[in-house]
């Protein structure tokens, strides 16, 4: 099943997210994860910060999704398309990032809304979708995400620093984990799961013996188009490309026109603002 049920939806629209299983298959995976670990672009782009639990999280970040198997695969229908049904618009692309939580030594991230980062960029509402995308097996034991089911019906919560990531009041957090539910939403590689801007979110750090990437990918609608410019993209129409464009990209090497332009650490803006706990 490549498209979003009207059940599905209408779980989202009540949970704040759905999981799609095997959105990818073994393959189109396997090639992402062989791209990932042998582009050392990827590796030197990539930049840590603090969890405020003793650990760092690592992530590489970009803001247009080019030719590469990371753009085919922020750019192919099976994404974007469920994308545009969950916002009922069209929907262009706000950013993508690689999380590399590695083996042993992956941090946390701290409970957080992604409206709670973003909100200062210009953008009027919190119709924005983040699509995760597992490329290694993601469970407890290493990190998974977790989170408050149906805690997007909260609206914006305020953020402020929590070591070196913005995170959300623990006080409205702590209440809400009363009345909600909590999820650890674990999948195997391939599997995806979309999730709403003010779904409260978070990931526990890594603990065992095996890495856990993932790709995530963020949408925007049209017509929530910030009001001004940020570190992050106004509308900027996004080329959808057919999901077979993975396994041609994915199989051949790289070259100048395929390359993602990552984004510096000290372009991350998404803190500046916020201040510390």
């Amino acid at each position: 099943m490549t498209k979003l049920t009207k059940l599905q939806l209408e779980q989202y629209h009540k949970d704040g997210y759905v999981v799609m299983k095997g959105l990818f298959d073994a393959e189109e995976i396997g090639l992402l994860k062989k791209t990932a670990v042998e582009d050392r672009q990827l590796d030197m782009q990539s930049y840590g910060k603090n969890d405020g639990e003793g650990g760092t999280v690592r992530l590489s970040l970009w803001n247009h999704p080019g030719n590469s198997i990371y753009g085919m695969f922020a750019r192919c229908h099976r994404v974007v398309d469920n994308a545009e049904l969950i916002l009922e618009d069209e929907a262009y692309h706000y950013h993508s990032k690689m999380i590399l939580k590695d083996a042993k030594v992956g941090g946390a991230w701290a409970w957080h809304q992604d409206y709670g980062y973003w909100y200062q960029n210009g953008i009027l509402t919190p119709n924005l979708v983040s699509v995760f995308i597992a490329v290694d097996p993601s469970i407890k034991l290493n990190g998974c995400l977790q989170v408050i089911k149906g805690s997007h019906k909260m609206g914006r919560v305020d953020h402020v620093l929590t070591g070196e990531q913005s995170g959300a009041d623990m006080e409205r957090v702590n209440e809400a984990l009363k009345r909600m539910e909590l999820v650890y939403v674990e999948m195997e590689p391939g599997d995806a799961v979309f999730f709403h801007s003010n779904t409260l979110h978070r990931s526990d750090q890594n603990k065992s013996e095996n890495p856990r990437w993932s790709l995530i990918c963020c949408y925007n609608a049209k017509s929530n188009d910030p009001y001004k410019d940020s570190h992050h993209p106004r509308y900027t129409p996004l080329k959808k490309v057919d999901d077979t464009m993975i396994k041609k990209v994915g199989i051949r090497r790289f070259d100048e026109n395929e390359s993602t332009a990552f984004l510096k650490p000290q372009d991350d803006l998404s803190t500046k603002n916020l201040q510390k706990d």
